[in-house]
């Protein structure tokens, strides 16, 4: 087996492989995720002009139009988008007929020639997983909102590509701090660059309710009032709400909203004191504490309060899912757990929709419709490992692994650690398919990376813990196994640099990437190779990984760059 993995990860290396003197087929090694086949076309370009146009099947002139849209600003080309039945000789042309069938539904083939770009795909969110590639295989200042300079070109190639996964997600926290829907979109877009396609929002918690619920109007209004660390807070609206779910369905992608229940549910027990057992409302919570609320499970209006959450949400809800948290519920007693669950499952089914839920809340079930998330630390679960037994499928969410608001590094300014350090690498280098015990690769659904708000006030809080994990975890639900390679993906997700300075993202320029800074590559290091062993101390400048490094004060063994902005050792660039 190890024989024929490496066999792949060398033909796939070598299908990457493009001549160093070839500037524009670099591209073609900076794709992430990485696709299943590339044959590139030595010596062939394809280059926008102020005569390209767009061609799409008529089912797919939405997916031409956001092409367009992403072009336009940058190249300062009309690029105009029209229906063909054919195949048009020039320009761009998206197509729905003569993908090969290998691609199934979320797959596409694309064709770079020196005349044309012809992406074919079965369904439309096929041409949209294309179009993401096509971007990046065109220069990163093609993502500019502001007309930018040429020439605009695209290396030639045959690409043929399709997902390991069909389930590839990622989760916001909207209710420890709430973030706008601006941000939301934001967002969104991001994710949709690297082929995320389900869109998990965590609507409700402890520390506030985010959504607008008409039959229980004090839910947003008292309950949405505050947030972690006592700011405003904030809610939405119905139409906000569905201006999230219709933005993101024009990006391919599904939401699925988040009720987290029968615990983290303080905001609610808050605001209406009949679902406490005790008839009397808690004080809203500001703190990241977990585990102390709970729904009153024997009385009946907690019911007809998740029959009336559940029905307004669902409705809102074209998607097929609704995720009905049933984590960390330590104020639950284990049989009350299991009543709860038994009225709660079937209020979900009985509104259209198949219930997702953190993994804990598939022990009171044998529907196998029902889909557990795992979130936890370790490579054994009894209860995911006997629901996989059942039937259920499982999305893959380890939280020392896939949570995107674990610390990079123990100085790292933002985000917690209480499920580990999660570097880049560390992000990356785990299966999916082999993660945890007695769940096989056919009885995971996909992958999807949480990214909890504790400490994120901001957009740019988001994408800093965000990027760069996000591309690992993006490749991990998208690329084949046999692609998997660390040294590889470092260079290409390093390569992702520039086009992410240019979108104004604020990533985490992790010391693990080789990253691109869009100029001249660095030269050689002449400061004195630091050295673990050796003692430094302030004004002692050494070179580690092709970059330069002052100490600030005293020290031995801290490794330069592993420790953030806040360790002894100043970045001073490269060489």
């Amino acid at each position: 087996m190890r024989t024929r993995v490496l066999a792949a990860v060398i033909a796939v290396t070598a299908a990457l492989s493009v001549s160093a003197q070839s500037q524009a087929a670099e591209p073609l090694q900076s794709l992430v995720p990485v696709p299943v086949s590339v044959q590139a076309r030595s010596g062939v370009t394809h280059t926008l002009t102020a005569a390209t146009k767009i061609y799409t099947a008529p089912a797919a002139r939405d997916v031409g139009t956001f092409l367009a849209g992403v072009l336009r600003p940058s190249t300062g080309y009309a690029l105009p988008v029209s229906d063909t039945t054919g195949t048009p000789a020039d320009g761009i042309s998206l197509l729905l007929s003569g993908a090969p069938g290998t691609v199934g539904d979320q797959g596409y083939q694309l064709d770079v020639a020196a005349n044309s770009i012809v992406l074919r795909a079965n369904t439309s969110e096929g041409l949209f997983t294309g179009v993401q590639t096509l971007r990046q295989l065109l220069p990163a200042k093609v993502e500019s909102t502001t007309a930018q300079a040429g020439p605009w070109t695209v290396p030639g190639a045959l690409i043929v590509d399709y997902p390991r996964f069909s389930y590839r997600g990622a989760m916001l926290d909207v209710a420890r701090h709430f973030h706008p829907v601006s941000t939301v979109k934001r967002y969104i877009d991001q994710l949709a660059l690297y082929k995320i396609n389900y869109f998990h929002l965590h609507l409700s918690d402890d520390q506030g309710w985010r959504i607008v619920i008409d039959s229980w109007p004090r839910l947003a209004t008292y309950g949405g009032s505050t947030q972690v660390g006592g700011g405003p807070g904030g809610y939405y609206t119905k139409a906000q709400y569905s201006e999230i779910v219709q933005y993101a369905a024009s990006r391919k992608i599904t939401v699925i909203p988040e009720i987290d229940l029968p615990g983290h549910t303080n905001a609610a027990l808050a605001s209406y004191a009949e679902l406490n057992c005790n008839g009397q409302a808690p004080p809203l919570r500001t703190d990241i504490e977990v585990g102390y609320s709970s729904l009153c499970v024997s009385k009946e209006i907690t019911y007809q309060f998740l029959d009336d959450v559940i029905r307004e949400i669902a409705a809102l809800t074209p998607g097929p899912y609704f995720h009905i948290g049933g984590d960390e519920a330590h104020s639950t007693p284990d049989a009350d757990y299991q009543t709860f669950m038994n009225r709660t499952l079937p209020i979900v089914k009985k509104y259209g929709k198949t219930a997702l839920g953190w993994h804990e809340f598939v022990k009171t079930t044998t529907d196998t419709t029902a889909i557990p998330q795992y979130w936890g630390t370790t490579t054994s679960n009894a209860v995911v490992q006997a629901a996989a037994a059942r039937g259920h499928k499982v999305i893959m969410s380890p939280a020392n692994k896939a949570y995107l608001d674990m610390k990079y590094n123990s100085s790292t300014p933002l985000g917690l650690s209480w499920a580990g350090l999660i570097e880049v690498q560390t992000a990356y280098d785990w299966n999916p398919g082999t993660h945890l015990s007695g769940v096989p690769e056919s009885a995971v659904r996909g992958v999807e990376a949480p990214l909890w708000s504790e400490t994120l006030v901001t957009g740019r809080d988001i994408e800093f813990m965000a990027f760069p994990r996000l591309g690992a975890i993006a490749e991990l639900a998208w690329s084949p196994w046999s692609t998997h390679n660390w040294d590889q993906f470092k260079v290409r997700l390093g390569n992702q640099g520039p086009r992410w300075t240019t979108m104004g993202i604020n990533f985490y320029k992790s010391t693990q990437v080789p990253w691109d800074t869009g100029g001249p590559g660095p030269g050689p290091c002449t400061q004195p190779a630091w050295e673990r062993d050796k003692v430094y101390v302030g004004g002692d400048v050494v070179s580690h990984n092709g970059r330069k490094w002052n100490a600030q004060w005293w020290t031995r063994g801290e490794e330069p760059g592993t420790t953030g902005q806040w360790g002894v050792w100043r970045d001073a660039g490269v060489c």
